[in-house]
C-alpha cells in the first residue's frame, strides 16, 4: 500500500493535540463543577446529563477526524506488477557495532557518523541495490541485498551495539559474510563497503578482502575515529569503560590496518572526520563502479481505496449525529409533542 498524496498524514499530529485539549477540558469541568457543590448531588440536579454519551461523541468526532486525513493522503493499493530492468550496482554495507563505535572523537559519535554516512549514500541509490550487515566479535545479516531503501533507513535508525554481544571487530568475517550475500549477476558492479575503527582487529581480513577482488568485488574501507582517539562512554554521565587494573580505555584509530585490508581489496581507505569529505569521497569511488542490468519487480499501475475510507467515515458521522447529548431528550420531544396533540 502507499499514498498519493503522503504529506497529508502531517495532519495526524492534530490527533494528540486534540486527545490533550479535550482531556483537559473534562479535567477543568469537573473541577468548575465541584465548586458549585457536591457532584453526586449535582447529579441528581442534571439527570438529562450524560457524561458517557459526551464521551462517546467526542471519540466518534476523534476517529472521524483520523479518516478525514486518512482520505486526503489517498491511499492506493498495488494491482499490477512488472518486472523492470536498469542499470545499476550492488552494494553491501559493513557496519562495526562494537562498543569502541560510541566514541566520541567524532561527532556525536563514530556510530551516529557511520550511520549518517550510509543514509546519504542509501539516498544517492536509485537503480542499484543495496544491503546492511553489522559486526562486531560476530557478523550477521542485518538487511539481505534489496531495493526497499526506505526500509534500509529503518533498519539502520534501529542499530545499536547492543545487537551483538561478543565484542571484537572480527571485519573478516563481516566480509566473508557480504560476498555471500551478493545477487549471482556476474556483469554488475560490486563493492563491500566496511565501516570501522579498526580496534580490537581479529585478523583474516586481508585475506577475506584479497578474495573478493579476485571475484570482481571492490572493498573500500572507512575508518572512523582519530589516531589520538578517545575513551569509550558507558552509558552513565560522565563514566568510561575501564581496564582490569581500573584505568579508563582509549579507543584509537587503526588506519594502517584498514589501509592494508582496502589495498588487498582493490579498493580505497578513506577516513572519516567532523566534515563531509568522506561522504563526497566514497560518492566519487562508488560512481566509478560498472553498472549492469539490475532487475526488479515494482508495482505499475495502483487502484485508489480512499472511497472505502470514506464510506467508514460517512457511516461514523452518521452515527455521531444521531447520538443525542442528552440522556432523555427525545423523550421530552415526544412528551411534547403529545401534549401539543
Amino acid at each position: 500500500m502507499k499514498f498519493a498524496n503522503p504529506e497529508s498524514l502531517y495532519l495526524l499530529i492534530l490527533l494528540p493535540v486534540l486527545l490533550a485539549i479535550y482531556i483537559y477540558s473534562n479535567y477543568r469541568r469537573s473541577k468548575n463543577l465541584k465548586l458549585y457543590g457536591d457532584p453526586a448531588l449535582l447529579a441528581h440536579l442534571m439527570p438529562d446529563a450524560s457524561r458517557y454519551r459526551m464521551n462517546l461523541k467526542f471519540w466518534l468526532s476523534f476517529v472521524a477526524l483520523a479518516l478525514a486525513i486518512v482520505v486526503l493522503a489517498r491511499p492506493q493499493f498495488g494491482s499490477k506488477k512488472e518486472t523492470v530492468t536498469r542499470q545499476g550496482i550492488e552494494t553491501m554495507i559493513a557496519l562495526d557495532i562494537s562498543n569502541s563505535m560510541m566514541a566520541e572523537d567524532i561527532t556525536p559519535n563514530r556510530l551516529e557518523k557511520a550511520k549518517n554516512i550510509i543514509s546519504k549514500l542509501i539516498s544517492k541509490f536509485h537503480n542499484d541495490k543495496m544491503g546492511l550487515i553489522v559486526f562486531a566479535g560476530d557478523a550477521f545479516v542485518q538487511l539481505p541485498i534489496t531495493n526497499d531503501f526506505i526500509s534500509a533507513k529503518m533498519f539502520l535508525e534501529s542499530i545499536t551495539p547492543s545487537l551483538i554481544t561478543r565484542q571484537g571487530t572480527d571485519i573478516g568475517a563481516a566480509i566473508s559474510l557480504a560476498m555471500k550475500s551478493f545477487t549471482p549477476n556476474e556483469e554488475v558492479g560490486k563493492a563491500i563497503i566496511v565501516i570501522t575503527d579498526g580496534e580490537n582487529h581479529e585478523g583474516g581480513a586481508e585475506e577475506a578482502a584479497k578474495l573478493a577482488s579476485e571475484k570482481g568485488i571492490n572493498i573500500y574501507i572507512l575508518g572512523v575515529g582519530t589516531p589520538d582517539g578517545a575513551p569509550i562512554p558507558t552509558g552513565n554521565a560522565n563514566e568510561f569503560r575501564k581496564d582490569k587494573d581500573g584505568n579508563i580505555v582509549v579507543t584509537r584509530l587503526n588506519e594502517a590496518m584498514s589501509q592494508n585490508i582496502a589495498k588487498a581489496g582493490g579498493g580505497a581507505y578513506i577516513r572519516v572526520d567532523n566534515t563531509n569529505n568522506a561522504q563526497k569521497l566514497l560518492q566519487n569511488e562508488i560512481d566509478k563502479l560498472a553498472k549492469a542490468d539490475v532487475t526488479t519487480e515494482i508495482y505499475t499501475e495502483y487502484n485508489e481505496q480512499f472511497m472505502f475510507v470514506a464510506w467508514i467515515l460517512l457511516v461514523v458521522l452518521v452515527i455521531d449525529i444521531l447520538i443525542l447529548p442528552m440522556k432523555s431528550t427525545l423523550t421530552k420531544n415526544i412528551k411534547l409533542f403529545d401534549e401539543r396533540k
